[in-house]
């Protein structure tokens, strides 16, 4: 069976990444699986450009060479200019702290209107599949920003991001549910569709 590294040490993440890819011949493993213990600096100005710095950081450093994907992802939300676009995971200053990133969006929001509070969740994705060949990819998902938190799943702005055809937040949905239709989801569709190449020439 084929090996690939997520390039991640974000748990919910890799959970999410394994389950969306579990349908293939391909032994999914986190970083930590992989006894690599590194953190990348995240500072390219695009979704894309800091996928792609951590795909390439975690492919040099091993030895025996196997696929190695990674993705960035955030929210932007249209009446905050875009932000917090790539600092999503950092927004109120803290990485990784959910709780203070969504109360800082629910106070930044807090006069906006319908407009402004539309949003969409970005995913971009770098599979390496060999020294010379890399794979780019990105998804998206359009929502709308709640007023307040809504759903158990804590995950990020999940209890936030509000989706009209499903009526409810990524918060209030299953991981089932979520899986076949997030920003993470679709960039993967996008990479499935060279997934047969894939298979057959990795």
């Amino acid at each position: 069976m084929k090996k690939l590294i997520v390039a991640s040490n974000n748990v919910n993440k890799i959970k999410e990444i394994k389950q969306i890819l579990s349908k293939y011949p391909i032994e999914v493993i986190s970083m930590k699986e992989a006894n690599i213990d590194i953190d990348i600096v995240e500072d390219g100005t695009t979704f894309q450009e800091n996928a792609y710095k951590k795909a390439k950081t975690i492919y040099d450093l091993l030895k025996i060479k196997c696929m190695v994907l990674a993705d960035d992802s955030g929210l932007v939300v249209r009446g905050l200019d875009g932000k917090p676009g790539v600092y999503s995971a950092r927004f109120a200053g803290e990485h990784g702290n959910d709780k203070k990133n969504n109360e800082k969006l629910l106070k930044l929001l807090e006069y906006k209107g319908y407009e402004d509070r539309k949003a969409k969740f970005v995913c971009a994705i770098t599979l390496i599949i060999n020294d010379s060949k890399a794979l780019e990819v990105q998804g998206e998902i359009a929502g709308i920003i709640c007023e307040e938190e809504r759903g158990t799943n804590r995950f990020g702005y999940d209890p936030l991001f509000y989706i009209p055809e499903y009526n409810m937040t990524f918060g209030e949905m299953d991981s089932i549910l979520k899986n076949c239709i997030s920003h993470r989801a679709m960039a993967l569709k996008e990479l499935e569709k060279e997934m047969r190449y894939l298979m057959k020439e990795v």
